[in-house]
């Protein structure tokens, strides 16, 4: 009897729910939370708990990325994830990412709007949050990845030709569309019970205390009671996060032509009392329900809503059983394993040595002679040698398959690494860049402001220089012109009959100091008038 222990994660929580399988008979053997601050802690105590040191474990994808792509249908099985995987690395492009650094997965369902192409239902996760998980169960038997999106509608009774939606309010939200009992669709949400959750915790001060508090919230449709008090302070917290939920849950159905039969809801929002009853009133013509296991046979005597709780756990359970959409598991055995699988035979030696006896007459080339004591040695060292060469080709296989997976490992973080730098460099191309902007900006403003501050100081310098020299000019001179050249030097032209004048002009502008760095040239005489040029500085 094979038995497999489901684990769903979020970030202060864990679902598990250990189920065995005999034959077609599903069974869950225990279940239950745990809320945890150490995940390590966590998981070893749940494992103690479930008795599960060597039984396999499923766990689910974090932050796992879904992406849409349209193929032929005519296109050849071995082409198709080629052609897929080309899509993706266009998309990757597109949107500046790096491909090596994802780890992916996909599902093939019809086109309903074309025949002649299938709906490729593509999944990525990042390659160091998977080994960053991995890492978490070291000594234990993780057999298991999956995305919660394509595992949760195994516990669904879905029928054929008919349309579900499955709404899973777990930490974040993820609304599955399934048709024909195929899903078609997954649409993940940034919102879902962690916002509440948050709120209650810091009302609480305890997460556990929040999620209990969770289980005891009853909602009331617009035909039940007013409610006062702790209930209602939960409701407050929760029912803003509930209505944005439902209206994209509208909002899919809107976008969505089929006509579902039944709408599902799960996670840890499905433990409030009467959420489905709300999701009814606010969905019209839709049938609202909480999803329940379809494999577990209800009794009066029996808590559903217990089930309920660990549905995300159950259903990675029965992935790793094998039950539900095959190839969503992300986890890459390890080269141990893989080679354990390769060596794992199971020897059924006949009592009556038949088959001892048709292996020798084979090899004799004689049906009716038993085997002598040369022929079963000569058989034990052929035997010997030919398991030996296949454990050697098996095991050289793995090797260079590990080999290879390393090397692309390696040279994805190689990748991710040169893109960062890149990144890294054109920041600081800009950054220079602005900077040598802003230092030019700021040269222009000195600039400005110098010219600002030199014409200020010449605003008032120019009328005091005028009032000075009519103060002190002798009246045998008359002052042709005053230029302010340049700067703060200034030209004054002169004109008298006498050079003791202007003489005495030059003399006071220099000793007054009207003006510093005096010089003046030795004058020219023109019928009788004297003209100098007195030149000088601005004081």
């Amino acid at each position: 009897m094979a038995s497999c222990l489901g684990l769903f994660i979020d970030n202060n929580l864990i679902k598990y729910a250990k189920v065995s399988k005999d034959h077609d008979r599903l069974k869950v053997e225990s279940f239950g939370v745990e809320f945890y601050e150490k995940i390590d802690v966590a998981i070893k105590k749940v494992i103690d708990e479930t008795y599960s040191y060597k039984t396999p474990i499923s766990i689910n994808l974090s932050n796992e990325t879904y992406n849409y792509f349209d193929m032929f249908a005519l296109l050849n099985k071995k082409d198709l994830p080629k052609a897929i995987k080309t899509e993706f690395e266009a998309l990757c492009d597109d949107k500046g990412y790096n491909p090596n650094v994802f780890e992916t997965r996909f599902a093939l369902v019809d086109n309903p709007a074309d025949k002649e192409k299938l709906k490729v239902i593509h999944i990525s996760s990042n390659k160091i949050d998977l080994n960053k998980r991995v890492q978490e169960f070291e000594g234990y038997t993780l057999s298991g990845m999956y995305p919660i999106g394509m595992s949760i509608s195994n516990l669904a009774e879905l029928k054929p030709k008919e349309s579900y939606l499955i709404v899973n309010i777990e930490d974040n939200t993820t609304i599955i569309t399934v048709e024909d009992q195929k899903v078609n669709n997954v649409k993940t949400l940034d919102i879902g019970s962690n916002d509440f959750l948050s709120k209650l915790n810091l009302k609480e001060n305890s997460y556990s205390k929040a999620y209990e508090v969770c289980k005891e919230t009853t909602i009331y449709t617009s035909e039940g009671k007013n409610l006062g008090g702790e209930e209602s302070q939960s409701l407050e917290d929760i029912m803003p996060v509930l209505y944005d939920i439902v209206g994209q849950v509208r909002k899919t159905i809107n976008e969505t032509q089929a006509k579902f039969s039944k709408i599902y809801i799960t996670g840890t929002a499905a433990l409030i009392n009467n959420i489905d009853l709300y999701f009814e009133e606010y969905l019209e013509d839709a049938s609202c329900e909480i999803l329940k296991p379809s494999f577990i046979n209800i009794t009066p005597d029996m808590n559903i809503k217990d089930y309920v709780e660990v549905n995300s756990a159950i259903s990675l359970a029965l992935m790793g059983l094998n039950v539900g959409i095959p190839g969503m598991n992300f986890k890459q055995s390890s080269l141990k394993e893989q080679l354990a699988s390769a060596l794992k035979v199971d020897i059924h030696p006949d009592k009556s040595g038949k088959e001892k006896k048709l292996a020798g007459n084979l090899l004799t080339n004689d049906l009716s002679e038993p085997l002598d004591k040369t022929e079963k040695a000569l058989l034990r060292v052929v035997s010997s040698i030919l398991i030996f060469f296949i454990i050697y080709c098996l095991f050289a296989a793995l090797i260079n398959n590990q080999m290879e997976n390393k090397s692309e490992e390696a040279q994805a973080s190689i990748s991710n690494t040169n893109a960062q730098i890149q990144l890294v460099q054109k920041d600081n191309t800009q950054i220079k860049e602005a900077t040598s902007r802003y230092t030019e900006l700021i040269q222009n403003l000195q600039e400005i402001n110098d010219k600002i501050a030199d014409a200020n100081s010449t605003k008032k310098a120019i009328p005091n220089l005028l009032t000075a020299i009519m103060s002190g000019i002798p009246d045998d001179v008359q002052i042709v012109s005053i230029q302010n050249t340049s700067g703060r030097h200034i030209e004054i032209v002169a004109q008298s009959t006498q050079y003791d004048q202007l003489g005495f002009l030059r003399a006071k502008i220099k000793t007054d100091g009207i003006l510093t760095d005096v010089t003046s040239t030795a004058g020219e005489k023109s019928n009788d008038i004297i003209t100098v040029k007195i030149e000088g500085e601005l004081p």
